[in-house]
């Protein structure tokens, strides 16, 4: 006759357990012993290591099944009942399922579980219902740890979210990543001046920067997902992400996704008041007014026209009459808008048409804009000096800030040897913490070099700042920039035209 044995470990059991390879070598000698004493032939042992006992999705196990079910062998031999399954559906569905049906007996060793001796089958189903209470107790106990740690505001995060790494001393903490925030910062300041996400990451790939997996898996971090062989491309959904995380202005932000339950791998979304919130926690990549303009810009941007860029009032413009938003339209030449709930009603007409040309709605804005500036400053009296490139700058500061992180390294490594000709510490502890040091060493070196690469072919133009080039376009007869709109205007109210009066009546809510 032949058996299966099946054998499993997993955190659940830590307390049982010295360690995982000997406590699974101990559940296979006494299983393969317990079959040699009754004459059985092993068809196979199954393994399943790190599993859950309510995993339904154990390979080992799932390749047991399916081999019981085309009957190659004729019994199924655990050591203990939890060690199948913890999951009472599984006790049901498989000891007194299907296993009779295949004419598969399961016998677990060490609590008599036994499907071949009658009478047996109320202590099996007890012994499950105990099972699976004890991993809910198990998983609620877990759930109570995470959510203390969320509270005090520890990241429990299995790899850093883009802009950030791990503390080296402590993986609950976070610290920025220069290069990496760097490329976040320019994501929000394309954002500011009205570049849609289609753009932004188009722009992205056009500079070769890779994508925030690739990055990590480039880095080796334990935790990131593998990058395969492909581009490393961004996409409009990563840069959306970026966005809109709060994360980025130093607040521990968590729990907003959670499971159904511990028995399944669902994942629902939890309301925002519901979310885990810790301010200061870790260094801010992106201010606190930067984030609340972006999130405003992104509220009010619609969809563009293929450029991935929204129309300098795209969002801001609504009808006076219904409330609703001002959709563009356009004759072949010239942009208009007009009401919304006109264009959608049919022939109802819920509202009139409220049109009026694009161009000239701008233009009366930028005006206004320049007017109320103009009163405050003129170009002249704005501080504005030269700023260089920003993807050098940005480079040069990472050089730099890298450069030192490498000379503390040489001179841990000097004090190291210092200590191992005293005696302070020995050879081997020498080479353990020396060989630490020359690889962290080696890559901040390696690190360096593709900094100087990249900075050998990036020319220092000089140019003037972007504010410069800003408050130029501000106070010149030029397209007024979309972020200054959105932090200048709340709404704008489209009347209704009479052509016959020459009068259509335009009201601006300023946020100031």
């Amino acid at each position: 006759m032949l058996c299966a044995i099946y054998v499993r470990l997993s955190k659940e059991d830590e307390d049982k357990r010295q360690s995982e390879s000997e406590s699974i070598q101990n559940q296979k000698a006494l299983l393969v012993s317990y079959a040699a004493e009754h004459g059985w032939d092993v068809y196979r042992v199954y393994c399943d290591e790190d599993y859950s006992g309510a995993d339904s999705l154990r390979p080992d196990f799932n390749r047991m099944i399916a081999a019981a079910r085309e009957q190659r062998f004729q019994i199924v031999l655990c050591k203990s009942q939890s060690r199948f399954t913890r999951d009472m559906e599984l006790v049901e569905k498989y000891l007194h399922g299907l296993f009779p049906i295949w004419g598969i007996r399961f016998i677990a060793v060490a609590d008599n579980a036994d499907t071949g001796v009658k009478g047996n089958k109320k202590a099996r189903q007890i012994n499950g219902l105990v099972n699976e209470w004890y991993l809910e107790d198990l998983s609620e106990n877990v759930r109570m740890v995470f959510d203390l740690k969320r509270r005090e505001g520890q990241y429990i995060g299995g790899f850093p979210v883009y802009g950030y790494r791990k503390h080296p001393m402590d993986k609950n903490k976070l610290v920025v990543d220069p290069e990496a925030a760097g490329v976040v910062r320019q994501i929000f300041q394309w954002s500011l001046e009205g570049r849609g996400m289609q753009e932004i990451a188009r722009m992205l790939n056009g500079l070769g920067v890779a994508n925030p997996t690739r990055y990590k898996a480039e880095r080796g971090w334990a935790g990131s997902r593998p990058a395969g062989n492909g581009p490393g491309l961004w996409s409009k959904t990563t840069v959306w992400r970026i966005l809109r995380n709060e994360m980025y202005t130093g607040v521990m932000v968590q729990g907003r996704r959670r499971k159904v339950s511990y028995k399944s791998r669902v994942l629902i979304d939890v309301p925002p008041d519901q979310w885990y919130r810790v301010e200061g926690t870790h260094e801010a990549v992106i201010c606190r007014e930067t984030f609340d303009a972006v999130q405003q810009g992104l509220k009010l941007r619609s969809r563009s026209d293929g450029t991935g860029e929204a129309h300098p009032l795209s969002g801001l413009v609504r009808c006076m009459d219904c409330g609703g938003t001002m959709s563009k339209c356009s004759n072949g030449k010239t942009a208009y808008l007009r009401c919304k709930l006109y264009a959608d009603s049919g022939k109802e007409k819920r509202c009139t048409r409220h049109s009026i040309r694009l161009d000239r709605l701008i233009e009366l804005v930028q005006r206004r804009i320049r007017f109320y500036i103009g009163s405050y400053y003129t170009l002249g009296e704005l501080d504005v000096g030269p700023e260089r490139n920003s993807r050098r700058a940005a480079l040069e500061q990472e050089q730099k800030h890298l450069a030192a992180q490498a000379e503390k390294r040489a001179l841990a490594l000097k004090n190291l040897y210092l200590d191992k000709v005293s005696g302070i510490l020995s050879a081997e502890q020498f080479l353990d913490l020396g060989e630490s040091f020359l690889e962290e060493k080696r890559r901040l070196e390696e690190r360096l070099a593709r900094i100087g690469g990249e900075l050998a072919g990036t020319e220092d133009t000089g140019r003037p700042s972007d504010l410069a080039e800003r408050a130029r376009r501000l106070l010149h007869p030029e397209a007024i920039p979309r972020d200054l709109v959105v932090l200048l205007v709340e709404k704008i109210e489209i009347g209704e035209k009479y052509p016959d009066a020459g009068r259509q009546e335009i009201k601006i809510t300023w946020r100031f």
